[in-house]
């Protein structure tokens, strides 16, 4: 393993996670050596936000009565500490809200014990992320447009009050609370976005300005404290939130150096995680949304800041939105593909998690003044990030086709009301499931061939949901694509080889160092899809495996598909089938059971299988 490390992450990824290591142990040995990485802040300032409350009240007046009663009665539930956790599930951190449990288990941490002595997976406390989720206050949104939808003052008096308990519940620098610098600047965004609202409405008082300055504080200085592990070690998602946060600290701090400085890393940054087509560097649809969110506040802010991205960072923002829209479902879905953790950072529009056209919509107005979408409710983003009222955007002329996305590695065919979209990536930072020549299969919004999902990253089952087993792609003997160490770390990346695509056809080699090559070809009919697998190396049994939420009916020379009582797809072969359970999860901390279909063939036979998908 250490071998892979060194020739995939590199000597100063591993230099640098080794001196983090170091660190902590120094801080655990040595409580007192915490100081040395501790800075000074002085908050002067905190109405870096702004906001048209009466464009978006306007807008709230048009929903329909279901939708302003699930807002109110999500912000009728957290004023009682009832919270809508990861846009899936509620979970009860009680009245006052503990902030330091886990309501899943039951287990509370220590509020009194200093952050870097706190495990990040610990089994008796369980999935650390619902500790956390309470303190994002997210649900501060929901205070904000209930009162926007019926001017009671009780959601500015939960927003007062919760704010100020937190406060009193966690001082600087102790509790889970402070383990991680993207939740306390998601946790500091998104209060001083509710502070501007009710601000705007003359209700926020001197306490609301003290007590915010107090948060942002503390805020600033965790990621100011900890920021060498987000910029040097993790690399991602994480990476871009922090540097949001360190430009949030430092206007705040009336910095303008460090503001400057800040600007600067996030321009980097940006260049760095998004790739020249678009993809983004932590292979998954929902951390690609997670960035995406966090550049549509960066760009906002500006009129604040008065410092703007580069042209090169807008242009690949812009591309980033771009090849989301491409695999994109008409219905606002895309398919479940890499870690889905449930992170929806900004629920500011009455659409569902899984909508993601909200962001993509709200992106290319701002980068390209104009708008991918008819109008809808996923309008509202537009009016949170620009000010401007949606119809002031034309609609943009793009539209959706058969398209290939070679340092992504993503190609997709466009057919009759769906997509086909195979998976194939050559990486160069590191992969987060074993999901290599993976397929998904979309017709009239039915993701007939779906991803599993994540669920949980403290789970047997969420483990599982990373591993090949859990795609819809070939599972040789019980090799793995790639190796894993912990929920995280995997090594022995695949390499690639061979790939064409054109408009009706696709072939690529993926060769893993567990013993084995893979190569798919796919050709696009009249009907569907033919797909035809070879595999090469020393194994005894293959077995094709396809996830699907349809109803599953054998055939003679094959099975059926069926959705609603309808056959919406046939896959025609002469393998041995058998059907299992299985679990998809489309939303963290929630399942679902599906159906696997396995299809087997013996190595004694041939190592060829071939499928066809008449859809």
């Amino acid at each position: 393993m250490i071998k892979s490390l060194l020739t995939e992450y590199g000597m100063p990824w591993v230099f640098n996670r080794s001196l983090y290591s170091a660190k902590l142990k120094m801080m655990r040995t040595l409580p007192a050596t915490e100081f040395l990485y501790e800075k000074k802040v002085n908050i002067k300032r905190i109405d870096l936000y702004n906001v048209d409350v009466f464009k978006i009240e306007s807008f709230l007046k048009e929903l329909s009565d279901v939708d302003k009663k699930k807002i109110i009665q999500v912000a009728d539930n957290a004023i009682d500490g009832r919270i809508n956790a990861f846009s899936s599930i509620d979970l009860d951190y009680g009245n006052p809200i503990n902030w330091h449990i886990n309501p899943i288990t039951g287990v509370e941490v220590s509020k009194d014990i200093k952050w870097y002595k706190i495990q990040d997976f610990d089994p008796a406390i369980g999935d650390i992320k619902a500790v956390w989720e309470a303190s994002r206050f997210t649900h501060f949104f929901y205070f904000i447009k209930a009162y926007m939808i019926t001017k009671e003052m009780k959601y500015y008096e939960a927003f007062s009050l919760q704010l100020d308990n937190w406060l009193r519940e966690n001082p600087y620098s102790y509790g889970a609370n402070y383990k991680c610098g993207q939740e306390a600047t998601l946790r500091m965004i998104n209060a001083l976005i509710a502070y501007a609202v009710f601000k705007a409405y003359n209700l926020t008082g001197d306490h609301d300005d003290s007590n915010l300055k107090e948060l942002v504080k503390g805020s600033y200085k965790k990621v100011l404290s900890n920021f060498f592990y987000a910029h040097k070690c993790i690399k991602n998602n994480h990476t871009l939130s922090e540097i949001t946060g360190l430009i949030v600290g430092a206007w705040c701090s009336d910095d303008e150096y460090a503001l400057k400085k800040s600007y600067n890393l996030m321009d980097k940054e940006i260049d760095n995680q998004f790739m020249k087509d678009g993809g983004y560097i932590q292979y998954s649809f929902n951390y690609q949304r997670f960035a995406l969110q966090i550049m549509e506040f960066v760009i906002k802010i500006s009129d604040k800041t008065e410092i703007y991205l580069s042209d090169n960072s807008i242009d690949l923002i812009n591309k980033s939105a771009l090849l989301m829209y491409q695999l994109q479902d008409a219905s606002g879905d895309v398919p479940n593909y890499g870690s889905n953790d449930g992170a929806l950072i900004f629920p500011v529009t009455s659409c569902d998690y899984r909508d993601f056209r909200p962001v993509l919509n709200t992106i290319y107005a701002l980068t390209q003044g104009e708008r991918l979408y008819k109008q809808g409710n996923y309008d509202e983003e537009i009016l949170w990030f620009t000010n401007e009222k949606p119809e002031n955007f034309p609609i943009s002329s793009t539209y959706r086709e058969t398209t290939g996305y070679g340092e992504s590695g993503f190609y997709s065919f466009r057919h009759n009301n769906g997509f086909f979209m195979i998976v194939l990536q050559d990486f160069k930072t590191r992969p987060a499931q074993m999901d290599q020549m993976h397929i998904d299969l979309w017709y009239n919004g039915i993701n007939v061939l779906c991803d599993s999902g994540t669920y949980s990253y403290a789970t047997d089952i969420g483990k599982k949901m990373a591993l090949t087993a859990a795609h819809n792609t070939l599972m040789v003997d019980s090799k793995e694509q790639m190796n894993k160490h912990g929920p995280f770390l995997i090594y022995d990346w695949t390499k690639t080889k061979d790939i064409e695509f054109n408009s009706d056809y696709f072939k690529g080699t993926m060769i893993s160092k567990n013993g084995y090559s893979h190569t798919r070809e796919i050709k696009k009919t009249v009907n569907g899809y033919v797909i035809e697998d070879i595999v090469i190396g020393d194994f005894d049994n293959i077995d094709l495996l396809l996830h699907t939420p349809c109803d599953v009916e054998k055939k003679e020379f094959g099975l059926n598909l069926i959705y609603d009582g309808n056959v919406i797809a046939k896959i025609l072969t002469d393998d041995v089938i058998e059907i299992k359970e299985s679990y998809r999860s489309l939303y963290y901390m929630k399942k679902s059971i599906i159906n696997k279909v396995v299809l087997k063939r013996n190595a004694n036979k041939r190592n060829k299988m071939k499928i066809v998908l008449n859809v």
